[in-house]
């Protein structure tokens, strides 16, 4: 998915008293030089990948160590898990979600949170799935969650009310993209719905299985859908016909929100893994990428639970007091420059992120 010469660090907050499983991923905006990470532990961080330290030379034999990146703010307001991030264009603010209910608008520089959509009468009932910039200098934020709903706040508006809600999902929203004028949002309720603000239009795919994840191409025309029946499906959108699935036996997904996405310049379809399908000893987790003509598997990789002595802090004991294997379910990922940059970065389980690409 990457060059010969590509390689890979690692993200931690290994030195920290609180971690917990990473559920979101965002780059910087072009040139996507930072990543921001939010966890279960209700913190975001800020990470440069360059690695800080050099790699020390090993043995043919052993196994090389693995780098770590630099930590360079963290940011907490949150209350509960964070959920989903996005970045401006300006890179001066991000946004953030998650169990709060609430959408929070943050200052890059000073780390502070400039305004909280939600958290009244007129925002959100539940936890917010996904969120996103939108309109003209990303002067709107776009929220779905699990209350079925979709709102859309105005970051110039002194207004604590929604300008718009839209609210034709029957269950609750996992996943949204915005291009222009139109909101893309996927449901559980097996329904990609397809809204163009400007002219109050809804078009609705029916999927069948409850949709999980949504990318789009630049051109607008196709688009990537994750759905809990084990397959990935790549759709016209003015059809509304499946152009190609891909799936595999080994990769199930039939429990968990797990991201995919469109990377290497829309060469791949790059999805992790909720690790059902069989048995992992080594807690490692995986990606996969097919070919997006194709349809064909052309990689599945390991992902490390984290760099060398990096221990699993959590640890689950069965009914039978004995302690069950823990895997590194990579549910989230992102990809340097909207798919289109020489790096992706995964996170998951195990509270690490993965960085591989050019470094």
């Amino acid at each position: 998915m990457v060059s010969d010469e590509s390689r890979f660090v690692t993200l931690s907050a290994a030195n920290s008293s609180v971690t917990g499983p990473v559920h979101a991923l965002a780059y910087s905006a072009s040139p996507g030089t930072y990543i921001l990470t939010g966890s279960a532990d209700r913190t975001i961080r800020l990470y440069n990948p360059f690695p800080s330290t050099s790699v020390p030379e090993v043995r043919p034999s052993a196994k090389p160590a693995i780098p770590q990146g630099r930590l360079i703010q963290t940011y907490a307001a949150h209350g509960y898990e964070v959920l989903s991030l996005d970045v401006a264009s300006d890179n001066e603010r991000f946004v953030s979600a998650g169990g709060d209910r609430s959408v929070f608008l943050w200052d890059v520089a000073t780390a502070v949170t400039t305004r909280r959509f939600g958290g009244n009468a007129q925002g959100h009932s539940a936890r917010i799935n996904c969120v996103s910039f939108a309109g003209d200098g990303d002067s709107l934020v776009v929220s779905g969650g699990f209350d079925t709903t979709v709102r859309i706040w105005d970051t110039k508006s002194n207004s604590f009310k929604p300008i718009q809600v839209l609210d034709e999902a029957r269950d609750s929203i996992t996943s949204l993209v915005v291009r222009g004028p139109e909101v893309v949002v996927g449901s559980v309720d097996g329904r990609v719905r397809s809204y163009d603000v400007r002219m109050g239009r809804c078009t609705t795919d029916v999927l069948g299985a409850s949709v999980t994840s949504l990318d789009m191409t630049k051109d607008g025309r196709t688009m990537l859908v994750g759905t809990l029946d084990s397959k990935l499906r790549l759709m016209d959108r003015d059809k509304g016909t499946c152009l190609r699935a891909y799936s595999d036996p080994g990769w199930k997904n039939e429990e968990l929100r797990v991201q995919s996405l469109l990377g290497g310049r829309e060469k791949y379809v790059v999805t992790g893994d909720e690790m059902t399908a069989e048995p992992n000893a080594s807690g490692d987790g995986r990606i996969w990428a097919w070919d997006l003509i194709s349809g064909k598997l052309v990689a599945k990789v390991t992902v490390p639970w984290g760099p060398q002595g990096f221990e699993q802090r959590k640890r689950v004991v069965g009914r039978d007091g004995k302690e069950k294997p823990r895997s590194n379910i990579v549910s989230c990922m992102a990809w340097r420059d909207g798919g289109w940059g020489d790096q992706f970065c995964v996170g998951g389980t195990s509270g690490v992120v993965t960085v591989f690409g050019a470094l």
